[in-house]
């Protein structure tokens, strides 16, 4: 493609079917909805991690998380492999981030010129360990897990206050910095807190949603739906949903729609200024989330499952050359970040980046669909009693959980994955297909295996189980300069 610009913009945690272009009944978006209209939306785009650090060390390089050993919220990226930023870097593109890239800190060279106001992990760099104690004595309860339930409903957050501050700068950036670099291309990744828990609304956008107008969500326990045993396990080690009652239910989604709102409202501002600064016209734009939250969907909240609602992300392109209203079936992930930032900068992939998963996102919009497109997660964190990993391919969703039996999702009669089919004699060679192309990408009981391992010596390198448990988990991470929620 002709070089070009990169106005990359992400959110946290915002479940893909949450914004008016996806198709929700109240969520208020329209400035999403116009770059939406504008460029071409993908229908089907995963995370490849359902959980941040992960997720984002697996954008940044293209890989797979067991390739990198990213497994959890204390596996962060440090700069190797090398980045798309890195080639970009070497190719005399301007780099720059404004927001929370989730890395190890801000000293080592992750592949941007500058970082600004950047947000890594927590406890001086060294994360979520606590996430990581998985070993044959059972998953540890979480701390607090009280507080899902607890911090929610109109009012300000550190990462309210946080985002306003990347908009303002990315604003600035855009109608200030990027004319200074004349002809060469630049590539921006503004990167937004929001919709991230906790779940504290804007009150100017709370006001939005009615608690009257805000469905229940469904299916639920308490209803007669049955958690699969992975569930189940995730579920006592995280049992947010036990604090919650029918209003809360109501207020911590009328909180998130309007943190949603507040998003769009800021992913508005930057695109006018990109509109004012002239830029438009070179500039190609990519809008997505590093993964979603159950937001109360089976009596689960937070991310950590392979269901939709944790799993599947917004997924949005826009630019001069690009389809414009265009609504694509190809199935898309995050790995496909990486060729697409070099696509956009006219760079031809290496031998080594020829056999990376991922496919320019620039390039499937402009091309035919290809809704048999495979797509791969996996997960290994909070919650996780054994490795747990999935399929996309078509029509059907394939869950493997090491040690116990799958499950199988019909996506176009069950959008909603409320009927498990995996036991049906008429799937069972989908099931078994979707199976063989899972082994073709890993041995799953053999990662599980390799990701306990390395969490486990991690876990001995800071004191042993009992010493990390004592230390406690992270709820989420602090912008830079605030104290972690709870201390």
């Amino acid at each position: 493609m002709e070089p070009m610009n990169f106005l990359l913009l992400m959110d946290d945690e915002h479940t893909q079917q949450t914004l008016g272009c996806y198709g929700h009944p109240l969520v208020k978006t329209p400035n999403i909805d116009a770059l939406a209209a504008g460029g071409t939306r993908f229908e089907s785009a995963y995370t490849n991690c359902p959980i941040c650090v992960p997720a984002r060390a697996s954008f940044a390089t293209g890989k797979y998380v067991h390739e990198i050993s990213a497994w959890d919220n204390a596996h962060p990226y440090e700069g190797e492999p090398p980045s798309w930023g890195h080639r970009l870097q070497e190719a005399g593109v301007r780099t720059t981030s404004i927001g929370k890239l989730h890395y190890r800190n801000a000293e080592i060279p992750v592949g941007f010129d500058e970082q600004i106001i950047p947000l890594h992990l927590p406890k001086g760099g060294i994360g979520d360990i606590h996430s990581a104690v998985r070993d044959e004595q059972g998953l540890p309860p979480r701390n607090n897990p009280e507080w899902m339930a607890e911090r929610i409903g109109p009012g300000d957050s550190k990462y309210i206050a946080y985002d306003g501050q990347i908009t303002d700068l990315a604003c600035e950036w855009i109608a200030h910095e990027a004319p200074r670099h004349g002809e060469r291309p630049w590539a921006l990744f503004v990167s937004l807190t929001c919709p991230h828990f906790p779940f504290i609304g804007p009150p100017e956008f709370y006001e939005r949603y009615p608690l009257e107008d805000i469905p229940l969500p469904k299916p639920h326990p308490s209803g007669g739906y049955d958690w699969h045993p992975w569930i189940a396990a995730l579920h006592e080690c995280a049992p947010y949903d036990i604090y919650f009652d029918d209003h809360k239910r109501r207020v911590a989604l009328a909180s998130y729609f309007a943190m949603i709102s507040f998003v769009d409202s800021n992913v508005g501002k930057i695109l006018n200024a990109l509109e004012e600064s002239g830029f438009s016209e070179n500039t190609r734009v990519l809008f997505a989330s590093d993964h979603g939250d159950n937001l109360g969907e089976r009596g689960l909240w937070g991310k950590s499952t392979m269901y939709e609602e944790s799993v599947a992300v917004p997924l949005i392109v826009s630019g001069p050359d690009l389809p414009r209203g265009k609504v694509s079936r190809t199935p898309v992930s995050l790995v496909d970040l990486y060729p697409t930032a070099l696509d956009c900068a006219g760079l031809l992939e290496s031998d080594e980046e020829a056999r990376l998963h991922g496919d320019s996102m620039f390039r499937l919009a402009n091309e035919p669909d290809d809704p048999e497109r495979e797509i791969f997660s996996e997960f290994h964190a909070l919650g996780a009693k054994t490795g747990l990993f999935m399929i996309r391919r078509g029509r059907y969703k394939y869950i493997h959980y090491v040690g116990h039996e799958p499950e199988l999702f019909d996506l176009e009669t069950d959008p909603e994955e409320r009927r498990d089919i995996s036991g049906s004699p008429a799937h069972q060679s989908i099931l078994s297909e979707l199976e063989a192309c899972l082994f073709r990408i890993l041995d799953p009981d053999e990662v599980d295996r390799r990701a306990k391992a390395e969490q486990a010596a991690l876990v001995e390198q800071h004191g042993g189980r009992d010493a990390v448990i004592a230390i406690g988990n992270s709820f989420a991470s602090p912008p830079p300069g605030e104290k972690e929620y709870g201390e």
